[in-house]
């Protein structure tokens, strides 16, 4: 089995103006973007090559926002994490890394 593109656990996920799970996952494989509760289920999913994201100017570095379907969800990566190699990555190294991710499986950046 391949490795995913990119996973993180522990986002918050918001679709403005409310919160839809304050531990979600955020998973990059096979050149698609999935929202997942912290329950596993499919919040929203899109292939990358049609989602948008980017780094808003009004939160803090550890957030980004994506566009998936249309509908806009903010991504909050607060919680620290483990990259691939062991090492601890904080919200704003995750963020990062986030939107390496969709930009090298060819979505869109703002």
């Amino acid at each position: 089995m391949q490795e995913p593109d990119f996973s993180a656990t522990g986002v918050r996920i918001e679709r403005w103006p409310r919160s839809l799970t304050k531990a979600g996952k955020v998973l990059i494989e096979d050149g698609r973007l999935a929202l997942l509760t912290s329950y596993g289920r499919v919040i929203d999913s899109a292939p990358v090559d049609a989602v948008h994201a980017g780094r808003p100017w009004f939160a803090g570095s550890d957030s980004t926002v994506a566009t998936v379907n249309g509908t806009r969800y903010r991504l909050t990566m607060d919680r620290p994490a483990r990259a691939d190699d062991g090492r601890r990555l904080d919200g704003t190294a995750l963020a990062g890394r986030f939107l390496d991710a969709v930009r090298k499986a060819g979505g869109d950046l703002d």
